[in-house]
């Protein structure tokens, strides 16, 4: 989705680039040594509006998260990487700003990630710069009851770049073969049973070693962990820092989380639906077969996200895939099915929905 808000987009990109490699002793709360990463009081009071300048400039080519506060005011900077799409040998300059107005954070992006990528994926479109804006309540609550996720930007991670779970493509729903689709299951089929789930390994929508790929517009975007941003070996004994924040305003973590003294990765709650047994008709849609297409089978496998079914206990993680951690709450990311987030456990800021985006791409 691209978006542009009446707040304007201001990005880092216009401020000198020899301010990221001054020495002004400023700290950057986004990269460190993961090693002897500490967790920071809390920044801001969300009575002012935080401008980073010039002198702020962080650049966060390539680097590794360690920052645990919950805080969206915390990481109130600019940011700027430079990265190659390996396959294009392109080079990107990205940009992030994150700031801070009012009870909100605003994020503004190109969506060009602080990582190379490409060196694997099958991308439709080459990646472009995009204007992104996103906010988020700096101290978000828990609803009343779960909000589900519906076709549009599910979380913005702290390299700028978007999480978008859902593919547009459901099985027989468009004009592609059956068993073929890869697009054309918009908004209007948000309670498909059958949408294929981009993070399968028996589905190919073109995604890189970064569980990315580009949509239509060029806009870069993860499916899942994106493999990046954070120490991924839970046996060095540091847990997960904060890497993003989803659309309700509650931190996204990496996968490993300090249980009682042991450092592990968080266990999703989620299951396959009678045990992988075979699927059952959903009145009013055609059921997928083994050998349609890319149907791998006919049974609960999770070559779609209606395989699954949430399974309280099963697992470490709520029916959103969060849990509270230290008396924070927070989403996981996990090593399996629904990777990032399940539902919202807040309200989405509706800066994140796709109302006002071009219909959606894979």
């Amino acid at each position: 989705m691209r978006i542009s808000t009446a707040m304007g987009i201001v990005l880092c990109s216009g401020l000198a680039y020899t301010a990221c490699g001054s020495d002004d002793g400023d700290k950057n709360p986004l990269a460190a040594d993961v090693n002897n990463a500490e967790t920071s009081d809390a920044g801001g009071d969300g009575n002012n509006t935080e401008t980073p300048d010039a002198d702020s400039i962080v650049d966060i080519s390539g680097a590794l998260f360690s920052e645990f506060d919950a805080n969206c005011a915390t990481y109130a900077n600019c940011y700027i990487s430079s990265v190659m799409d390996v396959q294009n040998g392109s080079r990107f300059d990205g940009n992030v700003k994150i700031s801070v107005s009012g009870d909100k954070c605003l994020f503004a992006s190109n969506a060009i990630p602080n990582h190379d990528f490409n060196a694997s994926g099958n991308f439709a479109t080459r990646a472009s710069a995009q204007d992104l804006s996103y906010e988020i309540p700096i101290s978000p609550t828990a609803a009343a009851s779960v909000t589900q996720l519906v076709m549009g930007d599910d979380a913005v991670f702290l390299n700028g770049v978007k999480l978008d779970l859902f593919a547009a493509a459901c099985y027989d729903v468009g004009s592609q073969s059956l068993g073929l689709e890869r697009i054309g299951c918009g908004p209007d089929q948000i309670d498909h049973p059958w949408r294929y789930d981009p993070m399968s390994s028996f589905n190919n929508f073109g995604t890189d070693e970064h569980n990315a790929h580009t949509q239509p517009d060029g806009t870069y975007h993860y499916h899942g962990n994106p493999m990046a941003m954070f120490e991924a070996d839970c046996t060095t004994g540091v847990a997960s820092p904060v890497i993003g924040f989803a659309a309700d305003g509650f931190p996204i973590y990496g996968t490993c989380f300090n249980d009682n003294g042991t450092v592990r990765k968080a266990v999703p709650s989620y299951q396959l639906k009678m045990g992988g047994g075979a699927r059952e008709d959903v009145s009013g849609y055609t059921t997928p077969v083994g050998g349609r297409g890319s149907v791998v089978s006919s049974n609960y496998d999770g070559q779609f996200r209606g395989d699954y079914e949430y399974v309280a206990g099963s697992g470490d993680l709520d029916e959103c895939n969060g849990m509270v951690v230290n008396g924070q709450y927070g989403y996981f990311i996990t090593d399996a099915y629904p990777w990032v987030l399940g539902c919202y456990s807040g309200t989405p800021d509706e800066s994140f929905s796709m109302a006002m985006g071009p219909p959606p791409g894979r």
